[in-house]
């Protein structure tokens, strides 16, 4: 038993040993495996993927290989280029990682289902006639949140609160009423939703504690429970989203056990992004006064339109009628949209670069794009990138989609909603909803920076590679209902 035993060691020993030896080779990528064997980089990534890869551009330039928990992912951090990975869908996919992150963080397998099959079906609803409707829907559900909130408050007392808490709960519960069409539970699902979605990074690298992972477990029960097509029955039309999704789910031959996963994931996919938006969009026109009136003047000119503002919400058509607030959303992307592109390299590739380098990049690993750093951060392409300048992507009224690095016009100047054919379904919906958002919190309330020295709180750095980085910690602001809409 003990030889047995301590062959088996021996020879996993000799895998480790093995795989731990990779060397580069001919026209691969710089590699740096990291000093801790198997884990390599994996403790930096996870505790802070920006700082980290920012190291690593610094050191071996655009494309570099770096050994994470036994995985050797290969970064490409020049936008040029992205396309050579963006429109390759022979040598790399992106259906392979992305299930084994969903089964990781939500339990869930869903191998029946077609990613085009389910894109398909996203565009039927986020798309068109039925966005519109989804948009007016929302917009309705936002004002009424905003105007009848328990935490709102009459005209002459103001009442105190964190601005990522105000911006996170009005947003999603507008969010949940939209889709999800149950309003006796919104609030619970709402306090339920932020204690799994504090701990979704940690699920997906594997890194919570023991009080952690149950709190995670019993979080993520509770979620399904509540997101069942039982608790969600109510009063929902047979044509609501949430009904048209489980219709969908049922055509492709899920069982009701991954049904109500599968609910979970699309709460997460559909509500985790806009409420941390809205937060840092008003987070940065609150510590720049000459941005925050920019955006009241251009509301004060939607208002001449419309005095009440009782108007339908902003759609795609209607994007360039707000250049100041759209400029102000991108710059606010720009600064803290931070998603990660991953594809696993299937078959072997040589990857030409947008400079005339070629590299070949080994099957079975992974390649990732990370565009907060570039071109989101990019000094050659954003003057002073750290800064925020509510005016970068304006120019003579209208939006500024021109920038470039090293002499070339750039396709990807900013990527907080993905690109190519992966590009988010929802980008509209989002959109709209953030905006819209915006327009009635400062139309309907006096809002303020209890202290006015205060500072936006620094980004929680794990969330990099998650969507929208979320604060650490929050800007404590006080509101209240204005009397007249006129005092904008």
């Amino acid at each position: 038993m003990l030889w047995t035993i301590f062959f088996l060691l021996n020879g996993l020993l000799i895998l480790v040993l093995l795989y731990s030896t990779r060397t580069r080779q001919k026209n691969e990528p710089p590699l740096d495996k990291g000093f801790l064997p198997w884990l390599g980089h994996a403790l930096e990534f996870g505790k802070d993927a920006a700082t980290f890869l920012s190291r690593m551009k610094d050191r071996y330039g655009d494309i570099f290989t770096v050994r994470v928990a036994g995985k050797y992912v290969t970064v490409l951090l020049d936008p040029n280029s992205f396309d050579g990975v963006m429109n390759d869908t022979v040598c790399l996919d992106f259906t392979r990682s992305r299930n084994h992150v969903i089964k990781r963080i939500f339990s869930l397998q869903l191998p029946s289902i077609k990613p085009s099959a389910e894109r398909q079906w996203m565009e039927q609803h986020f798309q068109g006639l039925n966005l519109s409707k989804l948009c007016g829907s929302m917009t309705s559900n936002l004002q009424k949140l905003l105007l009848s909130d328990p935490s709102g408050c009459s005209p002459s007392e103001w009442r105190q609160d964190g601005l990522f808490n105000l911006c996170y709960s009005l947003l999603f519960r507008a969010g949940y009423l939209t889709l999800f069409e149950k309003r006796e539970n919104a609030t619970e699902v709402y306090n339920e939703f932020r204690k799994f979605d504090d701990l979704l990074a940690k699920l997906a690298y594997c890194s919570l504690r023991r009080d952690e992972s149950k709190t995670a477990k019993l979080s993520r029960e509770r979620l399904w429970e509540l997101l069942t097509p039982e608790c969600l029955r109510g009063n929902s039309e047979s044509n609501s989203w949430q009904q048209s999704y489980h219709h969908f789910l049922q055509k492709e031959g899920i069982d009701a056990e991954m049904q109500k996963k599968a609910l979970l994931l699309q709460l997460w996919t559909t509500q985790c992004n806009a409420g941390p938006a809205a937060f840092w969009l008003l987070g940065f026109l609150l510590t720049h006064p000459e941005a925050m009136e920019a955006v009241k003047s251009e509301i004060r000119g939607l208002a001449l339109q419309d005095t009440s503002l009782q108007r339908p919400p902003i759609n795609p058509l209607e994007a360039h009628s707000t250049p100041v607030l759209d400029s102000v959303l991108s710059e606010t992307l720009r600064l803290t949209a931070a998603v990660m592109i991953r594809r696993e390299v299937v078959h072997g590739k040589v990857l030409q670069m947008a400079n005339g380098q070629e590299y070949h990049l080994r099957r079975g690993d992974i390649v990732c794009l990370f565009p907060f750093l570039s071109p989101q951060m990019d000094p050659q392409i954003h003057q002073e990138p750290q800064i925020f300048k509510y005016d970068r992507f304006l120019t003579d009224r209208k939006m500024k989609d021109t920038f470039y690095k090293d002499g070339k016009r750039l396709k990807y100047y900013t990527m907080p909603w993905g690109a190519g054919s992966n590009i988010c379904v929802g980008k509209e919906f989002a959109v709209t909803a953030i905006k819209q958002f915006v327009i009635l919190l400062l139309t309907h309330l006096d809002l303020e920076m209890c202290d006015p020295e205060d500072k936006l709180p620094p980004v929680n750095t794990s969330r990099y590679g998650f969507g929208m980085l979320q604060p650490d910690g929050d800007l404590q602001v006080r509101h209240r209902l204005k009397n007249t809409q006129n005092e904008i």
